[in-house]
């Protein structure tokens, strides 16, 4: 199907599911969803295994072959996603902060779908049922656009997804798929912004970038997870240890694993050697600055300017010593991204002040940066982390998928 006609069926799909859906036939799609995947994992992970294979063929990254995996787990998580979107209250029809204004009439805010939204996303397969489940329960039709080297992946679940759709009578455009490979065909939907209404763009840095250069629709984005854990001169130092390793070893090739490691002077000595030797047994190249090379000079690689600003997506850890929490800061909204960042304190006034003055999308404290997901969140799943500022940031879930429209409601006021 050509792009533009694919478009306007998703956006006929749209208008029609925005007057007769309900919320009851969104759960009973998602149900129906969760237990096909069930049913046909076997299948789902028999096609994974063929974009697995022309993956290892194609030298893919240890990290991006973790993306495109698909077992039991993963369709256990996507399972878990439906029933957990499931349960949660449906935005759209919410009424927020409806006022008596001084003529006597009522205004307010009401929850809307945002309405056609298009993602374009690389390797992950469970982003194609978690993002169809999420614009399915806001209301709004997606049209999702996978990465080639998911295909076989993507094209089994899309095919479960218009399963569950036919069976309960709904037009399987609400929830399309672009399958052709051409770049051109990306291009093209891009600039289809009389039917479409969001681009949501979920993978590589230079994805991100086309897509936003090409674009004529609003996009929702972030370029990098540049993340940091910084670890204050009042930290529990085995917490601090423990909280660095899990971000940064336990899912390296994720946008919220721990990319730069930063630590106060007056601690650097007594924690350093340990956190790093733990990292250097898990697998971690440490590349340090001077200070943190005097300090733990074997086998640490001097860390140029570029290494504060990497997003590394591997087993590579930046580190440096800082002088105090103005210094982190500083350090943290210059060279990270606006995605997540966390310190390790036991002093609540400065992990108030971390929080104010870090200029990012989540900021934790005494907690992994691996945390910062909409699942984690509460938000059943979601469609992307932003790290813009306008309409949404950080996870993305239902509400994230909703805008608003103002309501009056009046009893014959008139202006005068």
């Amino acid at each position: 199907m050509e792009v533009r006609e694919l478009a306007k069926k998703s956006n006929q799909a749209y208008h029609y599911f925005l007057e007769h859906g309900s919320g009851e036939l969104k759960n009973r799609i998602l149900e129906v969803l969760a237990n096909k995947l069930d049913i046909r994992r076997g299948e789902l992970i028999a096609e994974n295994r063929k974009d697995l294979a022309a993956g290892k063929e194609q030298g893919l990254s240890a990290a991006f072959i973790d993306r495109l995996t698909l077992n039991d787990a993963g369709i256990d998580g996507m399972i878990r996603s439906c029933r957990e979107i499931i349960a949660l209250n449906d935005p759209v029809g919410k009424i927020d902060d409806l006022k008596v204004r001084p003529g006597g009439f009522r205004v307010g805010k009401m929850r809307v779908p945002i309405g056609v939204i298009a993602i374009i996303y690389e390797a992950r397969p469970n982003v194609t049922v978690e993002a169809a489940a999420l614009c399915l329960k806001s209301g709004n039709a997606v049209i999702l656009r996978g990465g080639s080297s998911a295909y076989h992946s993507n094209m089994a679940l899309v095919s479960v997804l218009r399963e569950a759709l036919r069976e309960n009578d709904v037009d399987e455009h609400l929830l399309s798929y672009l399958d052709s490979p051409e770049r051109s065909a990306v291009d093209e939907l891009l600039q289809q912004d009389d039917l479409i209404h969001l681009i949501i763009p979920r993978g590589g840095e230079g994805l991100i970038r086309h897509v936003v250069e090409k674009s004529r629709i609003p996009v929702l984005k972030h370029y990098k997870g540049v993340c940091h854990v910084y670890v204050h001169e009042k930290a529990d130092l085995p917490m601090a240890e423990k909280i660095i390793l899990n971000a940064k070893v336990q899912r390296p090739g994720v946008c919220n694993a721990a990319e730069t490691l930063l630590v106060d002077a007056g601690i650097a000595g007594e924690f350093l050697p340990a956190a790093l030797d733990a990292l250097q047994k898990a697998g971690v190249e440490i590349r340090g600055c001077e200070r943190t090379r005097a300090i733990y000079g074997s086998g640490v690689k001097p860390a140029g300017e570029k290494d504060y600003y990497a997003e590394f997506l591997d087993l590579i850890l930046a580190v440096r010593i800082v002088d105090g929490l103005a210094a982190a800061v500083s350090h943290i909204n210059k060279y990270g991204s606006a995605h997540t960042d966390a310190i390790i304190t036991r002093d609540i006034d400065t992990a108030n002040a971390f929080i104010r003055n870090t200029d990012s999308a989540s900021v934790i404290v005494n907690a992994s940066t691996r945390l910062a997901d909409g699942s984690v969140y509460g938000l059943g799943a979601e469609i992307g982390i932003s790290t813009d500022r306008l309409h949404a940031r950080g996870p993305m879930g239902l509400e994230e998928l909703t805008s608003y429209k103002w309501i009056v409601l009046g009893e014959g006021q008139i202006r005068e």
